[in-house]
């Protein structure tokens, strides 16, 4: 029950960094996207979504405590939580999390979307990315492969974050685009424009997997991967991300032309368009899930 606990946390803290990240990454090169609608909503998910990592991530340090003390009743003892957050790496990087994710909501909760100075949010978003990394394997590994395993999980967890955050403004603002007065070729332009930033993100996520892979299961342990828990969930990882690609191909190269072709809000492709984003969306936030059930399983090379 802790452990499934831990696995549900997890995947809520991805997916609120994912927003915490990924939206104010989206308005620095989405611009297009925001014509003709207010940023108010920009505003409202960043602060639910800091509000939300903040929460989840004392919870999991609570948990995670709680399975390595032996119980929840030692696990919030103050001598307990104290040793976690000062004697061990994991604590240390679940008490930055938290402490980062105030802050993110304390600029979201005082910044103006309609300035400039929301940008400041991107920094301690990244920083919150690059926790992950340190409560995953990568902050397991030992040896000389530990700073490129902790490098690669840092560039994995951020290009996600970003890629996943970015959907889920495209979701918010392909609804929004239904209930105001406001053509959609802006938001057919920013669709076509993530082009570059998801290459980016695809390229990372592909190169940093290898040296994941490479780490986590080894060539003595590829031949029997499907046979264990873990690679089962890395197999249905790779589908889900093979999905993903193919729904930001239809995207890129089909849904987005026709809807700058139509340049109206209730042009029958925005309406395919709001059910694709969903899915790969959906797919995302699957894709999170895994790993967060991932991180609580033995890898293949260590068994």
């Amino acid at each position: 029950m802790t452990e499934a606990a831990l696995v549900g946390l997890r995947a809520i803290q991805y997916a609120a960094a994912a927003i915490v990240l990924g939206v104010p990454a989206f308005m620095l090169y989405g611009r297009a996207a925001l014509a003709g609608a207010r940023s108010g909503w920009a505003g409202r998910l960043i602060r639910l979504a800091a509000a939300v990592l903040l929460l989840a991530t004392l919870a999991a340090l609570v948990v995670q405590t709680a399975v390595m003390a032996g119980s929840l009743v030692e696990a919030v003892k103050p001598e307990t939580l104290g040793f976690m957050i000062t004697g061990t790496a994991l604590g240390a990087a679940y008490a930055a999390r938290a402490a980062l994710a105030l802050l993110a909501l304390m600029l979201a909760l005082s910044l103006r979307f309609d300035g400039a100075l929301w940008r400041s949010l991107i920094l301690p978003a990244l920083l919150i990315g690059a926790s992950f990394a340190w409560t995953g394997h990568g902050g397991a590994t030992e040896g000389p492969w530990r700073w490129p395993h902790l490098a690669a999980d840092v560039v994995h967890a951020i290009a996600a974050l970003i890629w996943i955050g970015a959907l889920a403004a495209f979701v918010a603002l392909a609804r929004r685009r239904k209930e105001v007065d406001a053509p959609v070729d802006g938001l057919a332009a920013a669709l076509v424009g993530f082009a570059n930033i998801g290459t980016l993100a695809v390229s990372a996520l592909v190169l940093s997997g290898l040296v994941n892979v490479w780490v986590l299961v080894g060539p003595d342990a590829l031949p029997a991967l499907l046979s264990t828990a873990w690679g089962q969930l890395l197999a249905v990882k790779l589908a889900a991300f093979a999905g993903m690609l193919g729904l930001a191909t239809l995207h890129r190269y089909r849904l987005a032309p026709a809807l700058s072709a139509s340049g109206v809000r209730d042009a029958p492709s925005l309406g395919r368009l709001r059910r694709t984003l969903a899915v790969e969306f959906a797919l995302g936030l699957a894709i999170l899930g895994l790993v967060a059930a991932m991180g609580l399983l033995p890898p293949p090379a260590s068994l």
